[in-house]
């Protein structure tokens, strides 16, 4: 990954700060979603590639609690070249799942173009170490429903898009070890002040979630009385109005007065907070989550070589390329972090 000029991205943070009004902020989410579906070629090797579709996995297979106590603990650090690193060599691009909609960590920059984001660095420096360039990577947009079925059907190598480990996706995907810690949290209007938190004031407020999201798995184990599933009952009025393909459309909803609030990780919770300032996080995260980069089932040479990537990318301490991207992207909306989670692995 490339140093960037350290006042660069935060000068570009407030300039892209304050879209809070509901009509720019739909217009805005019109644009992005118009770029979701177009190919684009940015920063010379840089291919924006088709979004995923098809089938995919809504709900992931609930683990066994015998077969898995410690889902971050992932394999250990290596280079030996098995079938997933020397098919991304022979290729000579790593395809990558990522989002383009989620502001700090992965989204496309309206005055340049380019994609950019905490998450995007990573997905580069992965590049670079299996490939001798950052910027040999086909990055390919993915609703967050999508991100299991991506690597399932072979359309990426890897995904690196705010994906929370846990044990019901490790039956049917690998991870890294965690490159971020997170949590659950309630975003809302700042003037609603019936909603504290995620507690039993979400009791008959409408919430809105992504498919396929910890978050929804959170509020299918206790909702407060909330309403937060589609009736589907075959009304235009009732399709993805609470239940979402992409995190975003929660804000724009929330912004819309269609949902009272929304349920979704804090790190990205932050981001959309700082896009309108009249929305907030409410109470404290009710969960603590961690990020892994996600490959096929299995690939444990691509597993390998990407925890070894996470070990140069943690080095260093507040000089390592890890703090330099979040003091880039994410420490004015989440201060505080003094340094990424402690890698865990298996014995």
């Amino acid at each position: 990954m490339t140093a960037k000029d350290p006042g660069t991205g935060r000068g570009r943070l407030r300039r892209l700060r304050g879209w809070g009004g509901v009509t720019a902020m739909a217009a805005a989410c019109a644009v992005t979603a118009s770029l979701t579906l177009l190919p684009l070629s940015h920063q010379g090797d840089d291919v924006f590639g088709p979004q995923v579709t098809g089938p995919g996995a809504a709900h992931a297979l609930q683990a066994r609690a015998d077969t898995c106590t410690d889902p971050e603990a992932s394999v250990r650090p290596g280079e030996v070249d098995g079938d997933a690193v020397r098919k991304i060599k022979e290729r000579g691009k790593l395809i990558a799942g990522v989002d383009q909609n989620s502001f700090q960590w992965g989204f496309r920059n309206p005055e340049s173009g380019d994609l950019e984001g905490f998450d995007i660095d990573l997905v580069r420096a992965i590049a670079k170490d299996i490939l001798g360039d950052g910027g040999k990577v086909i990055f390919r947009a993915i609703p967050t429903n999508q991100r299991i079925a991506a690597l399932e059907n072979d359309k990426v190598d890897v995904v690196v898009r705010t994906m929370t480990i846990n044990c019901a996706r490790l039956q049917q995907v690998s991870f890294s070890t965690a490159y971020f810690q997170a949590g659950q949290q309630v975003l809302a209007a700042k003037e609603d002040h019936s909603i504290t938190g995620f507690n039993s004031t979400l009791a008959g407020k409408r919430v809105c979630t992504a498919e396929g999201s910890t978050a929804y798995e959170a509020l299918e184990k206790e909702s407060f009385g909330s309403a937060f599933k589609d009736k589907h009952d075959g009304t235009a009025a009732d399709e993805d109005r609470l239940t979402v393909p992409n995190q975003l459309d929660c804000l724009v909803r929330l912004q819309l007065g269609e949902v009272d609030a929304v349920v979704t990780d804090n790190a990205l919770a932050a981001g959309q907070a700082a896009q309108d300032p009249a929305v907030e996080l409410k109470g404290d995260p009710f969960t603590t989550e961690y990020y892994g980069v996600a490959t096929k089932k299995g690939a444990n040479d691509l597993v390998a070589r990407v925890n070894k990537v996470l070990v140069d990318y943690r080095a260093g301490g507040a000089d390592s390329l890890w703090m330099k991207s979040y003091r880039e992207w994410l420490e004015d909306g989440l201060p505080g972090i003094g340094a990424p989670p402690a890698p865990k692995y298996r014995d």
